[in-house]
C-alpha cells in the first residue's frame, strides 16, 4: 500500500504494547511446519539427499532485492550444503549469484489503478515464473514483499504441484503483507495459509497476529538494521547505538560542497510510477525553498531501476538548484549523503526507516493516482503513513499526504524544520526509540544460542535469523 510495512497494533482490538520481547513466540514454534494442508519433508533433508540446497527466489522491487540478497548471503554461510539459486531479482541478488529470469522492472508496479496498463505483461511474467520454478525443482521457494505478484505466484505454483500430485516445496514469504492496515485485513490473512507455509515478519507483533490466524510466522527483525552492520564493518566501529553513520565530510569534499551550504537529501521512490509523480513535486518545492535557504544543494538518491535512472537523469537538466545524484545499491554512498545533509524529503517507504538509522530529520510525502488515494482513504485504518510515526503513535515526522502533498506545503514544512534545532533533535531522540523496536528480540537470540544454531554466524542479523528459520523448517527442535 504505502511501501512502509507499518504495524498498527495500537489501533487493533488487541491493544498490544509494542514490546517485541514479550510478543515473540518460542523459537521452536517459529520453526514448526504448518502442515495442515500440505505434508512436507524437511527441506534440508531433501538437500542432503540431492547434495545441494535449491532455493527459488522472487523479489519484485528494489527494497526486496536488497532484502533477498542479504538472505542469499546468509543461506550460503549457514547451509551445510552448497546453495543454488534461481528466480527473479535485481542487481544485488545478481551479485550473490542469481541470474534473473527477466528484469525486475517488469513486475515493479505499485498502486491499484496504476497496475491496469501493465496487467498483460505481468500475466506473461507470472506464467514464466511458475514454469521456471517447476523446472528448477526447488527445496524451498522464497518470495520477498511485492505481495500482488508474490501471492499470485505462490498460489499458482502450489496449484501446479497439487494438480500433478508432486511433492511441494515449502513456501516462505519475507515481509508480511500489510493486513493490519486495511479494514477486514486480518480476515483475509487466514486464506494465505493455503499457499504460504511460513511468514518471515520484519515488524514486532506481526508474527503473533499471524499465528492467531493460523499462519506460521517468525519475527526476524527489520532487514534495514543490516545497513548499520555493513557500515560498522567498513568503519570498524561499534553498533551499540544502532546508528548508521556515513562520512559527511568525504561527501562534501568529493562533490565540492561550499562551506555553509545546506544539503537536502531527496528520495523520490524506487518505482517509476511514484518517481514520475513525486520528483516534479520535489523540484517545485526546491524552487520555492531556494530563496529562503542560502546555498541550497540537493542530493537525489536514485534507485537502481533502469526506468527510474533514465527519468531522473533527464529531469535534473532542469533542476532549480545544484544537484548531486547518488546511485542506488551502494550503502556507504547513501549514508555519506545522509551525513552531509541537514534534512531529507522522502516519499513514504523503506527510506523513512533508513533515515531513522542515519538520525536524519525528514519530511515524508505521498501521492498516488486519485482513485488509489480514494481507495486508501476508504479502506485504510491508519492515522499516519510513515512507519516511525505509526510504531511510536506520534506525529514526530511531518507528513504531507494526498492533496496536501503540494510544493507550497512541503516548502513550508522544510522551511520550519531546517532552522529548528528543537524539532530536529526531537526526531533524533525518537529515532533511537524507534530503531530498538525493529531489533530481533533477546528471547530469540537466547533460543538461537541455547540450541547452538549460530555456531557458524554470530551477528544475529535479521537475514541470519531468516536463513536459519528456512534451513530448520520442519526439523525437530531441542527443548529444555
Amino acid at each position: 500500500m504505502f511501501g512502509a510495512k507499518a504495524l498498527i497494533l495500537l489501533r487493533t482490538k488487541w491493544k498490544w504494547k509494542l514490546n517485541p520481547i514479550n510478543c515473540v513466540a518460542c523459537f521452536s514454534s517459529s520453526f514448526s511446519s504448518s502442515s495442515h494442508h500440505v505434508k512436507f519433508k524437511a527441506p534440508i533433508d531433501m538437500a542432503a539427499k540431492d547434495g545441494e540446497f535449491r532455493v527459488f527466489l522472487v523479489a519484485g522491487e528494489v527494497s526486496g532485492d536488497s532484502i533477498a540478497s542479504r538472505l542469499m548471503a546468509s543461506l550460503k554461510l549457514l547451509s551445510p550444503f552448497p546453495v543454488r539459486f534461481s528466480g527473479i531479482g535485481g542487481i544485488k541478488m545478481k551479485s550473490e549469484g542469481l541470474e534473473s529470469l527477466f528484469p525486475i522492472e517488469d513486475i515493479s508496479v505499485m498502486g491499484i489503478w496504476e497496475l491496469l496498463p501493465h496487467l498483460y505483461r505481468i500475466k506473461v511474467r507470472l506464467n514464466e515464473a511458475v514454469e521456471a520454478a517447476t523446472l528448477f525443482e526447488p527445496h524451498v521457494v522464497v518470495t520477498v514483499d511485492s505481495k500482488g505478484f508474490s501471492f499470485r505466484f505462490l498460489k499458482r505454483l502450489r496449484a501446479r504441484y497439487n494438480q500433478q500430485k508432486l511433492h511441494s516445496p515449502a513456501h516462505f514469504h519475507y515481509v508480511a503483507p500489510s493486513f493490519w492496515a486495511w479494514k477486514g485485513g486480518e480476515e483475509r490473512l487466514k486464506g494465505l495459509a493455503e499457499f504460504v507455509d511460513h511468514l518471515l515478519c520484519i515488524l514486532p507483533n506481526e508474527d503473533t497476529i499471524c499465528r492467531l490466524n493460523g499462519l506460521s510466522a517468525t519475527f526476524v527483525g527489520h532487514p534495514v538494521l543490516e545497513d548499520v552492520m555493513e557500515l560498522n564493518s567498513r568503519n570498524s566501529s561499534s553498533k551499540n547505538e544502532w546508528r548508521a553513520e556515513g562520512n559527511g565530510g568525504d561527501f562534501r569534499r568529493k562533490h565540492e560542497v561550499p562551506p555553509g551550504a545546506t544539503v537536502i537529501s531527496l528520495l523520490p521512490g524506487s518505482r517509476i510510477q511514484e518517481v514520475s509523480r513525486m520528483l516534479p513535486i520535489f523540484a517545485n518545492t526546491m524552487e520555492l525553498l531556494k530563496d529562503n535557504v542560502p546555498q541550497l544543494m540537493t542530493a537525489i538518491h536514485v534507485a537502481p531501476n533502469e526506468h527510474v535512472e533514465n527519468f531522473i537523469g533527464g529531469a535534473v537538466h532542469r533542476w532549480p538548484v545544484p544537484v548531486v545524484l547518488i546511485p542506488g545499491g551502494t550503502t556507504h554512498m547513501r549514508y555519506d549523503a545522509f551525513s552531509a545533509s541537514r534534512v531529507a524529503l522522502c516519499t513514504s517507504g523503506t527510506v523513512a526507516v533508513e533515515l531513522q538509522l542515519a538520525r536524519l530529520p525528514c519530511v515524508v510525502a505521498y501521492r498516488a493516482h486519485i482513485l488509489t488515494e480514494w481507495f486508501i482513504k476508504y479502506k485504510a485504518k491508519i492515522q499516519y503513513i510513515s512507519l516511525p510515526n505509526i510504531l511510536l503513535d506520534s506525529a514526530i515526522i511531518p507528513e504531507a499526504l494526498f492533496q496536501s502533498c503540494k510544493p507550497e506545503n512541503l516548502a513550508l514544512l522544510l522551511n520550519d524544520l531546517i532552522p529548528d534545532h528543537v524539532c530536529r533533535e526531537e526526531q533524533i531522540i525518537a529515532a533511537q526509540k524507534f530503531v530498538k523496536l525493529l531489533m530481533p528480540s533477546e528471547r530469540m537470540k537466547h533460543n538461537l544460542a541455547k540450541q547452538n544454531l549460530m555456531r557458524t554466524c554470530s551477528d544475529y542479523s535479521p537475514s541470519a535469523i531468516a536463513a536459519l528459520t528456512i534451513l530448520n523448517y520442519g526439523k525437530p527442535v531441542i527443548h529444555d
